[in-house]
């Protein structure tokens, strides 16, 4: 049975597509909102929706219970905190924010509305993510040693052709649009970062983009592991891989396929994980495929949080986190090209 929650969409992008169509299945979708009026009237059409191209018209429009926010990733904080402070609930995509303060911000403010923030993280309810974590949390791997997370993906010219796309105000890295998901699991998994080392260069999309197209971390974890990340968007021709490998006291396993979506390795003391090849599907945006496809368990949750009053499971704090990383890597390659100055 549909939710009776009424949903409004701000930003009609490719990920709005995949929004609206779970939200027309699990709930009422009344209002789509960009600043470009034929997106929006496209989006509403195939939704028998209202739509606007102002967020204030649409933020004045007081059926609306839940705003999704599906704008530019440096456009998330700011529209997340006029919806809530307008006095509905928000889903805001990936990243929470691009800055730490933005974030603090943001959860500040839905405390004062008395609002529920909700972050996506559809890849934390990947089968083979929660297995590990599972693992994890019974303290099965013993001690953590090392970690190597490999995000290996292609964005092409084609896909920077949106003019926001490419920008560090707007899009902000490919940490943050590609591999932020891959750094929340990171931090779910392993815990938080201590120190990053990181060296960046811009091989493929020097004319495109205002950031690095690949990158090599070096990480130290606050519970004395170690770890690195090697991330580019210059596999040929497309995805090739988004992996996981933990190597511990107890145990050695590899989540891996393009989007960590199955355990590809274990060797574990006197454990098996039921299922090497635990699968799932990416979503496709036809011209290139992003993180799992997820979204489904994402709005059966906030469904769950507001109607059946169940205690959210990503909470924004774990999203600040990964902000808080990317942050810090970034930090780091600012510091290691000044060094590299003088």
């Amino acid at each position: 049975m549909k939710s009776k929650l009424k949903f409004a969409i701000l930003g009609c992008g490719s990920i709005a597509q995949r929004h609206a169509s779970l939200i027309h299945a699990y709930a009422q979708l009344v209002a789509v909102c960009d600043i470009v009026n034929t997106k929006a009237a496209a989006l509403a059409g195939q939704y028998n929706c209202r739509f606007f191209s102002s967020i204030d018209a649409l933020l004045e429009m007081k059926e609306i219970e839940v705003v999704c926010v599906c704008t530019p990733n440096g456009l998330h904080a700011q529209h997340s905190m006029a919806a809530l402070a307008a006095g509905y609930h928000v889903l805001v995509e990936k990243p929470m924010g691009l800055t730490v303060f933005d974030c603090a911000a943001m959860i500040a403010t839905a405390k004062k509305a008395e609002k529920e923030l909700f972050v996506v993280k559809q890849n934390r309810y990947n089968s083979a993510v929660l297995a590990v974590k599972e693992a994890l949390d019974k303290n099965l791997f013993g001690k953590i040693y090392s970690v190597q997370l490999s995000c290996f993906w292609n964005r092409d010219h084609a896909y920077y052709e949106n003019d926001w796309k490419g920008t560090k105000q707007l899009d902000g890295g490919i940490l943050f649009t590609q591999f932020s998901h891959f750094i929340d699991i990171l931090y779910w998994l392993i815990g938080d970062v201590q120190a990053a080392t990181t060296v960046t260069a811009n091989f493929a999309h020097q004319q495109i983009t205002e950031f690095e197209d690949a990158g090599v971390v070096l990480l130290e974890f606050c519970n004395g592991a170690i770890g690195t990340i090697n991330y580019t968007t210059n596999s040929f021709a497309r995805n090739m891989e988004g992996s996981l490998t933990i190597i511990a006291e107890k145990g050695t396993v590899k989540i891996g396929g393009e989007y960590l979506n199955r355990i590809e390795y274990q060797s574990m003391n006197n454990f098996q994980f039921n299922a090497i090849a635990l699968t799932g599907e990416a979503n496709d945006y036809h011209a290139y495929k992003g993180s799992m496809n997820n979204h489904h368990k994402v709005y059966e949750h906030v469904i769950s949080v507001l109607e059946k009053k169940q205690p959210i499971s990503t909470n924004t704090f774990d999203a600040m986190k990964t902000v808080e990383i990317i942050n810090k890597i970034n930090q780091s390659v600012k510091k290691n090209q000044s060094n590299d100055a003088l």
